[in-house]
């Protein structure tokens, strides 16, 4: 088995902790220090558990490292595309639907950062990234040629609103959220060619997401 080092283990208790625990200690180690932080002997000391216990749930580091790519995918892609796929009543409420996937916790931007940055040092993962993307840019413009766009100018305006909301993550861009929420029309007008929200769809939109309009939240 790799990455053993028996002269460090902490002693058998007989508790070995979970796949989730030890997916969840490799997730925040992730988020915290990066890629080359995610290794078997720190996360068995975070969790307070013999390096041993790891090998009962994973084969080795490979397999922790697939897991936590699978659970990117879960925290980010499927859930953009959950979003892209939620019904609305007119195209601006589809591309708040869209646009509000990214605020609050449905769209996981800490591991998307952290994901992208692992994918520079990591061929796979770069691949992997990029596949995402793919299949992320096709759900988007999918949901403007519902709208009535055809497909060259719904391409164009699939990326447009994509490498806008991965721009503010890759930039680690912190804004209040009022401030975000009195650009949303704007934003919205732009994705969608000039509509912009009705109050209605304002409102609903920002009760969804817990704001109350002249707040400083």
């Amino acid at each position: 088995m790799k990455d053993r080092d028996t002269t460090e283990d902490a002693p058998e208790t007989g508790w070995r902790g979970s796949p989730e625990g030890w997916l969840d200690a490799a997730y925040e180690m992730l988020i915290e220090k990066g890629i080359d932080a995610v290794k078997i002997m720190p996360l068995a000391t975070r969790l307070k558990l013999a390096r041993t216990s790891f090998y009962w749930h994973f084969r080795d580091r490979e397999a922790l490292l697939a897991a936590l790519a699978d659970r990117w995918v879960s925290r980010t892609t499927l859930p953009l595309i959950a979003a892209a796929g939620e019904y609305a009543d007119s195209e601006p409420e589809a591309m708040l639907n869209v646009i509000g996937c990214f605020i609050g916790e449905t769209f996981d931007d800490r591991l998307e950062f952290a994901v992208r940055s692992w994918a520079l040092q990591d061929a796979g993962i770069m691949d992997r990234v990029q596949g995402e993307d793919v299949k992320r840019l096709a759900a988007l413009s999918d949901l403007l040629r519902k709208w009535g766009h055809d497909p060259e100018d719904a391409e164009v305006r699939a990326r447009t609103i994509y490498l806008a909301q991965i721009g503010y993550i890759s930039m680690q861009v912190r804004e209040s959220l009022a401030l975000r929420m009195a650009r949303i029309p704007h934003y919205v007008a732009i994705y969608s060619g000039g509509k912009f929200p009705a109050p209605r769809e304002m409102a609903r939109f920002h009760a969804r997401h817990g704001y109350t309009e002249g707040t400083e939240a």
